[in-house]
């Protein structure tokens, strides 16, 4: 403490004393600006502008404002089909960009859709389909211009553990796949739903921590499966935590791997390894990492076939389907025990592939400079699942891997996803009897390749330099997903992100406030060392709204600064604490139970014979302390507009003691 005696002096003119409050007078100065208090808000009106701010933030319906029928309409149909906004202003030079990057993606996402539909238990040809269907949905409803469509490896990987959980591939291959395509309507549902409702700050509930550590638990794990293919083992676990994998794998070690198989996987995954190397150091040369995955594939594709690898052990894609997307809406359960099932496992699939897709489009939109409107990305990504699920398609997402080659080809717009559409269309009329001899190794290579890049180790030390306690709910979904199973992993995702929510709102922050010397500016002592407190007086900032979670910890968190400050003074013999002032400013909202917390803080203070005092409350809160009468209670002259001013008006009695 520094004496501050000979700062404090008394306002020139008429000074008052207000006793109403309590019994310590506080100097008053008809100079300093009152606490205002905002007018009283029809009800009504209160509601609907919460209702809008927690909605309709963004004023969706802005546009449409004094503009005629026709124009509306107009408006209207563009912001369902952003396609018919972006679509009058393209030209020839947009397509030569898109049809680029479009042509790029197609070479990078047929090898990788078989393999991910393998991925989810699924035939490969279901891989192919899904990336035919929603990519066209996606092209006219979505609003990102960069996003490429199509199955993901984590989304496959969730939806294929949590579909074996309920019914065995290989014994009923068909009830399985109904329910993949009953998973996906719902997934489409619920997506859409989020949109149209204007939820999708749900999504938010992920943390960031939290995806970090799901996708890298997930890509260990999905590179972990990988095993069966990559080293020729034919008996395989169906568990996928590592200590089940690891235990399959080294104990077919000694008859079940097979060399040939080694020796393609390996050969091409460094292949693989090395071209996306080569991507990264020039940038120029994007397109090799791009079309590596499908140079891989026709080259093993062929040696397999001229050797007759497989008659040596090594296993191939054998056949494939060839023409385009049958109908599968007959085979969406609407009814019975496996309508539950595929709900629930429509809905995590769903909001993992949501939360998935929307950070993929914001990302490169901020990189482009240009905006996405996440409700409408929602509706359009559950409308192309809801439609995907009617023609043979598994869940479909926004790829970070296709994404990002599609941008760095230069893609203009989401004809990108058409061009690509078109490719794969062509593919699945004429070309799928060529991947008969593909051998699996490959897809395991290409796999393996596509998911080492989810695993951000850099994004993980920031994390800890950062926040420890995101760090915790990042390792926790990390672990949870590699040593027990990935829907485990997830719920310890969002249990732990609700965790840190609970934590920061049931135990907000307070500090301890000082005056920075020579100014009027009072700010934490902890993080200005220089800061003096002014004897007798108390300051303390409650850094939260205050709420029936906290109300009682922030009272009893007052009174224990309290407390300490009073034992530090009688220590030191300086003047005992007369004043308790608490700053409101980052106090956003107040309810009963935080007016009930004020109220008995301040009746514990009277018998203690201090003063309670209040420093700029904002305008929710100061209605709330009039509507409840506790500012009459504390007593008007108690309410200040500053730090400063409730220090100035406390002094000068202080002054005189001193």
């Amino acid at each position: 403490y520094i004496a501050m005696a000979s700062r404090a002096h008394p306002v020139d003119g008429d000074v008052s004393s207000a006793t109403d409050g309590g019994d310590l007078p506080i100097k008053s100065s008809p100079h300093r600006h009152k606490v205002g208090v905002p007018p009283k808000q029809n009800m009504f009106h209160d509601f609907m502008y919460t209702f809008k701010e927690t909605f309709f933030h963004d004023d969706p319906l802005r546009h449409f404002k004094d503009q005629p029928k026709s124009k509306q309409f107009m408006l209207g149909l563009q912001s369902v089909f952003p396609v018919f906004d972006w679509g009058r202003s393209y030209n020839l030079k947009k397509f030569r960009g898109d049809l680029i990057a479009g042509l790029t993606i197609a070479s990078l996402c047929i090898p990788q859709d078989i393999g991910y539909a393998k991925l989810a238990n699924l035939d490969p040809k279901y891989g192919l389909y899904s990336s035919f269907v929603p990519p066209l949905v996606y092209a006219c409803m979505g609003s990102s211009r960069d996003i490429a469509i199509g199955p993901v490896a984590v989304v496959s990987l969730l939806l294929g553990t949590l579909l074996r959980a309920e019914i065995d591939p290989v014994t009923n291959p068909d009830e399985y796949l109904r329910l993949a395509f009953t998973a996906t309507f719902f997934a489409g549902v619920t997506e859409a739903a989020l949109g149209f409702f204007r939820l999708g700050f749900l999504i938010d509930f992920l943390s960031h921590a939290a995806v970090v550590g799901f996708m890298g638990g997930a890509a260990i794990t999905i590179a972990l499966q990988q095993l069966k293919g990559f080293l020729g083992i034919k008996k395989f676990t169906k568990k996928t935590d590592i200590i089940h994998v690891l235990d399959s794998v080294f104990s077919a070690a000694h008859h079940g791997w097979n060399w040939q198989t080694i020796l393609i996987g390996a050969s091409f995954l460094t292949f693989l390894l090395t071209s996306k190397l080569i991507g990264k150091k020039n940038k120029k040369l994007f397109w090799v990492p791009a079309v590596a995955p499908l140079i891989s594939v026709i080259i093993s594709t062929f040696f397999v076939y001229i050797t007759r690898a497989d008659k040596q052990g090594v296993q191939i894609v054998k056949h494939l389907d060839k023409g385009i997307n049958p109908s599968s809406f007959d085979q969406i359960y609407f009814a019975g025990d496996n309508l539950a099932k595929g709900i629930r496992i429509g809905v995590v699939a769903g909001m993992v592939a949501l939360t998935e897709a929307v950070a993929i489009g914001r990302t490169f939109a901020a990189m482009k400079d240009y905006q996405i409107d996440g409700n409408k990305e929602m509706v359009a990504l559950g409308v192309m699942n809801v439609v995907g699920s009617m023609s043979s398609c598994y869940v479909a997402t926004g790829s970070f891997s296709r994404s990002a080659v599609n941008f760095m080809a230069g893609c203009h717009t989401a004809v990108s996803n058409i061009i690509m559409s078109i490719v794969v269309l062509l593919t699945l009329l004429f070309l799928t009897p060529l991947f008969k001899y593909t051998p699996n190794a490959i897809l395991a290579a290409i796999i393996i390749n596509a998911v080492i890049p989810l695993i951000d180790i850099q994004a993980a030390i920031l994390i800890f330099k950062v926040d420890k306690l995101d760090f915790i709910a990042c390792m926790g979904a990390f672990f949870g997903v590699i040593f027990v199973s990935v829907e485990i992993g997830l719920l310890i995702a969002v249990s732990i992100s609700f965790a840190k929510i609970l934590l920061q709102v049931t135990r907000p922050r307070t500090a301890v406030l000082g005056n920075i010397p020579r100014t009027s500016v009072y700010r934490n002592i902890q993080q200005y060392p220089e800061a003096t407190m002014v004897p007798g007086v108390l300051t303390i900032r409650v850094d939260s709204a205050i709420y029936f979670s906290n109300s009682n910890y922030v009272r009893e968190r007052i009174q224990r600064w309290l407390l300490e400050e009073e034992e530090k003074v009688k220590a030191a013999s300086l003047p005992r604490i007369q004043f308790l002032i608490i700053e409101m400013s980052p106090v956003t909202d107040i309810d009963t139970s935080g007016i009930h917390a004020l109220e008995d803080l301040y009746k514990s203070l009277q018998k203690r014979d201090i003063q309670l005092v209040l420093a700029n409350p904002g305008p929710l809160v100061i209605g709330k302390l009039h509507l409840s009468h506790f500012a009459d209670m504390l007593g008007h002259d108690n309410i200040f507009l500053t730090v400063a001013d409730a220090v100035e008006a406390c002094c000068p009695k202080l002054s005189d003691e001193v």
